[in-house]
Order: structure tokens, then sequence, then C-alpha cells
């Protein structure tokens, strides 16, 4: 079935970790189970059949290496795992607008306008000749995901939203009707991780409700030391964040519970660790009490790579079967915040359906 062409907007530890598993991954065989894989052959399409075909940053230290050189630079602090060959394709100076939020300018060594124009990302996208762009941007990047997500319109690439910007669940249906009546599908948004601090809250409340378990309060505080902690410091940049991770653990709840979900704090010396503490309080048989409290650590980015990898797959497979506007199987089982909120088992089975061709979407 060829390759995957990918574009990145935002070469950090995110875009560091699922390049670096491109390659860690590339030698598996199929038919096998492998650590850190859900899908070693997605469909048609094995973990190698990505290949990275363009860049877009605002980190002036990133901007003119290569993309295998650019995945090293600082501030990225996710480990090295796998050795990478030469990447020979150039990273490009991409539109600010709110992708640098004012506390992070020297964080990010943010390039200069004045010295430095961004470039068409829809040129370039078009030149590149991909398939996929994955958004990796910071958190709170509204209007700079909406400038991507039109030069995925204007150029007919697929978009991958990885942060809580609403566009594939945009509640006025704008922005996935765009892309429905242009025939190019999208995945989205806010990506869920393998093992993270959502999955596990969500399965832990699923699993109390079936049980009986009456769930009066919950929380989950996170914390960690990488720059999307750093750039969350900021609260004005984490509205549609603090939606995304709670809705996507009250939409399993028969009725309100009081919440409290989101990150916490920023811990510079945790790196690209996350710690997560979860509490949920309720009632069992007889009214008694119970509770469960549980610590999740997990390196961060690694984490969400590891879904993003078979979401490029699935994208691309709906590109090949003329699907356009949002995968719902995907999106559901892949991100928090998805156009349809269904328990994630559920939506495991919808996805192998999917890739098996027995649902459309």
């Amino acid at each position: 079935m060829g390759k995957i062409r990918v574009a990145i907007v935002g070469l950090g530890n995110c875009a560091s970790a699922l390049i670096q598993g491109v390659h860690y991954y590339r030698n598996e065989k199929p038919d096998t189970r492998v650590p850190g894989l859900m899908h070693v052959k997605f469909g048609d399409y094995h973990v190698r059949d990505l290949e990275f075909v363009a860049a877009f940053e605002v980190n002036k230290d990133k901007i003119g290496k290569k993309i295998s050189d650019a995945i090293w630079v600082e501030p990225n602090c996710t480990p090295k795992f796998s050795d990478i060959p030469d990447i020979d394709v150039i990273v490009q100076p991409g539109p600010i607008n709110d992708g640098v939020a004012s506390h992070m300018v020297d964080s990010f060594h943010c390039y200069d306008e004045a010295k430095m124009s961004p470039v068409d990302v829809a040129q370039v996208l078009k030149d590149s000749k991909a398939d996929v762009l994955v958004n990796f941007l910071p958190v709170g990047s509204e209007k700079a995901t909406r400038v991507y997500a039109q030069a995925c319109l204007d150029s007919g690439v697929s978009l991958a939203n990885g942060i809580p910007s609403f566009i594939v669940s945009d509640p006025t249906k704008e922005w996935p009707n765009k892309f429905e009546e242009k025939g190019i599908p999208i995945a989205g948004d806010d990506i869920k991780s393998q093992i993270g601090a959502t999955i596990l809250h969500r399965v832990l409340t699923k699993l109390m409700l079936d049980r009986g378990i009456e769930i009066e309060k919950t929380y989950q505080l996170n914390v960690g030391g990488n720059t999307d902690f750093e750039n969350m410091k900021y609260e004005a940049r984490l509205t549609s964040k603090r939606i995304s991770k709670t809705e996507a653990v009250t939409s399993l709840m028969p009725h309100d519970v009081p919440t409290r979900i989101g990150p916490s704090d920023y811990v510079p010396f945790l790196g690209d660790r996350k710690i997560c503490y979860l509490m949920l309080e309720g009632r069992k048989f007889g009214d008694q009490p119970v509770s469960i409290e549980a610590k999740l650590s997990v390196i961060d980015s690694p984490n969400s790579a590891g879904v993003m990898i078979d979401v490029i797959r699935a994208l691309k497979i709906a590109r090949d079967r003329k699907i356009g506007g949002p995968l719902i199987s995907m999106s559901s089982y892949s991100f928090k915040h998805p156009p349809v909120q269904v328990p994630d088992f559920e939506a495991h089975e919808r996805v192998e359906a999917f890739i098996r061709g027995e649902v459309e979407r």
C-alpha cells in the first residue's frame, strides 16, 4: 500500500517519541504481540510505513535543522530510546498566533517575527505530498490550531488533532462539516495515552458503575516537568483542557458528581515524567463506603505516541477508502474529547471493525 506521508506541527517531546518509535519498531513481525504497540500492522500498514515529510516549529533553534537533528534540541527532554537515521527534511517556521504563551517565549526559544516569516503551511503540505498532519501544538493554541486546520482543508491533507482545541468535536459542526464536504478524514480531539490518567480514570469509573457502586466524588491531579506542564501553568490556556479531561470521565456517569480533573503543578526536575493521583469515593452494598486511591507514574510523551501511531494509519486507511469527515470509531477510542463518547472497550471493538472494513468510520 506504500508509505504514509506525515507532517508534524510542534516538534516537541511527543513528536520526538513518535519519530523514534517508527524506527524502534520498524523490523517487528506483523502478526506478533509486541510490548508497546497495540498494532504492529494496522490494516495494510506497518509501523515502518510512516514517513516524515514536513515539520513546522516556532523554536528558532529547531528551525532550519533536519527533523532527525531537531528532535534532540532543548527544551525536548523525552528519553532517547532509538537511534534515528538521517531524515533529510528541514524544519520550517510555522505561524505563531497563540501557539506560544507569554510566559513560554523564552522556554520555546520563539523566533522573532520581525526577523523571520512563517511559511505558507498549505503550500508546504502540497509540495511535500503529505497525507496526514499531526497537531502537537501546546495546549491553548486555539487560533493556531484553526490556521493549521484550514491549511489541511486547502491542501487536502487529513488532520490528527492531538490537543484539546475542538475541531473534530466542534459543537457547531462547522469544522467537521467542512472536512466532510471536501472528503478529507479527520480524527480528534486531545489524544489519550496508552495507559494514562484519563484512560485509567475512565476504566475505574466504568468498573465501579458496572458493579453497582454509587460514585459520590472523584478527582484526578497531575504533575509533570515537561514544557506541556510549564505551558499549562497559565490557567487561561486550560479552559478546553479541563473540559476535555473532565467530560472524558463524567460522560460515563449517569448523574452529576463533584469532580476535579486537570493539571495541578509544574515540577521541572520531573522532566518528561508525569505523575497522576486518582481518587474515587462511593457507596456499595448496604450503603457502606468504598474508596479507591491510585498513583500512576509514566514517561509522558511516548505514552501518547503509542496511540498516535495508530491514528495516523487509521486516517490513511480512510483516505484509501475515500471516507471524509470525522472517524468516529478511532476518535472515540484514541481521544479524550471525540465527537461521540463511548466506553473504551466498546470503542476498541469498533476500531477493530473499522480495520476489517465492517464499519465505515
